[in-house]
């Protein structure tokens, strides 16, 4: 577990009067937006829940200590970075395959074995951003996939500046007293990470938003088609340049045909897959199933990246564990968005 922090960071004066019995009323409200902060910095749900519970028991540690001198928002968002930060010390990012290396342009690639040495970005439901400050300060485009995964490509503290600044909207004194180091010292580390955002971060492409119905209409034909195994009708939904990855195997596949070519050969099946349409990270999305011999087990989550009328991107999570986060999933067998 990460060495203590101090619990009670300077700021201005005011608030409320500390008092074990009054920290549940105050601090409670605050849990959801938390959740998706620590989310953006760790690129992993479960880890953001650890490390928000944490940030809890530190913060009802210090609670008796706390005398207003900020606010309850930016002493709680003090801990949950400075928890983050610790944590973050050490470990290597959480990459997508395709922040690895080269795509495969050829379906016939030998495939590599699953990589679980690699701890890989994570998809998060949407519901998880449902009282997120920065979700609605940058819309949508603040939590798709691509976004975060660039983030994940900054240094932890740089990428702790850009969220609460840009993000959640702090001012650079503020920053600074939650980090402990000088307003000088958070602007370079702003300017440095929009610059390298800008560089290496995801194109502005024309993304679709979820709720349009031409967008759900595509993800309930993709379900469909994928459902099927109707690789025809799979075709019409993808853009000709579209990529497809699937961490934890660290080849990913860009261009239609071999796209096309590998879900075919080598996934689809009939009657092998059942996808539930969902959402994640501000895009639509399917909880998937595989049907065996024993029943329905989880198998992944598919997050869609939809440029215009067409899928982009598929990114599938083969991963069990992940389908816990959409439990509205688990019972529903035939639900369209």
């Amino acid at each position: 577990m990460p060495s203590a922090e101090p619990a009670v960071p300077p700021g201005e004066p005011g608030g409320i009067a500390a008092g074990p019995g009054q920290f549940t009323a105050v601090a409670e409200p605050y849990r959801a937006e938390l959740l998706a902060h620590c989310y953006r910095l760790l690129g992993s749900v479960q880890d953001a829940e650890d490390l928000v519970q944490e940030t809890y028991v530190r913060a009802w540690r210090g609670f008796g200590q706390f005398e207003g001198r900020s606010s309850v928002r930016r002493w709680l968002y003090t801990i949950a970075t400075r928890t983050c930060l610790t944590a973050l010390a050490g470990r290597p990012r959480r990459p997508l395959p395709s922040g690895l290396g080269a795509p495969a342009e050829d379906h016939r690639v030998a495939m590599p074995a699953r990589e679980p040495s690699v701890a890989w970005l994570e998809p998060a439901p949407d519901a998880l951003f449902g009282g997120d400050p920065a979700a609605i300060v940058a819309r949508r485009a603040g939590v798709r996939l691509a976004f975060i995964a660039a983030l994940q490509v900054l240094p932890a503290r740089q990428r702790a500046v850009l969220t609460l600044r840009d993000g959640l909207g702090f001012r650079a004194a503020e920053v600074a007293d939650m980090l402990g180091v000088s307003p000088a010292a958070v602007d370079s580390a702003l300017r440095r990470a929009r610059a390298r955002l800008a560089a290496t971060g995801p194109a502005a492409d024309d993304l679709a938003e979820p709720d349009d119905p031409r967008q759900l209409d595509l993800l309930n034909r993709y379900v469909d088609a994928f459902t099927r195994a109707d690789t025809g009708a799979l075709v019409a939904l993808l853009r000709a340049d579209a990529e497809l990855e699937m961490p934890p195997i660290p080849l990913w596949f860009s261009g239609r045909p071999a796209v096309i070519g590998f879900l075919g050969r080598r996934v689809m099946r009939p009657g092998r897959w059942q996808l539930v349409p969902a959402r994640a990270n501000g895009q639509l999305a399917a909880v998937v199933y595989r049907h065996t011999a024993g029943g329905r087990q989880p198998y992944g989550v598919q997050v869609l990246t939809i440029t215009g009328d067409r899928i982009a991107r598929i990114t599938s999570f083969n991963d069990p564990a992940l389908v816990r986060h959409w439990p509205e999933a688990a019972d529903d067998r035939r639900r369209t968005l």
